[in-house]
């Protein structure tokens, strides 16, 4: 499995949001709780069902969403 296969977007759950292997675990509360300095091993042990290449795939994911040009207003 690719890191980006573990991402996953399905229309009935979380509202259509990417979620982490189908779990109901969106990109957003991962990238909240890193933002927040939790580490990488506290979120595995608070969250047992992820696995570190999880963290990896979102970590992922994100970054190819902020990889586009920006256009500055005129």
């Amino acid at each position: 499995m690719s890191l980006l296969e573990r991402i996953t977007v399905e229309s009935g759950k979380c509202g259509g949001r990417p979620c982490i292997r189908g779990t109901r675990f969106r990109v957003v509360d991962m990238m909240e709780l890193l933002a927040a300095g939790a580490s990488h091993e506290e979120i595995l042990a608070d969250y047992p069902f992820l696995e570190p290449a999880d963290i990896q795939a979102a970590l992922l994911y994100v970054a190819k969403l902020a990889d586009h040009t920006v256009l500055a207003a005129a």
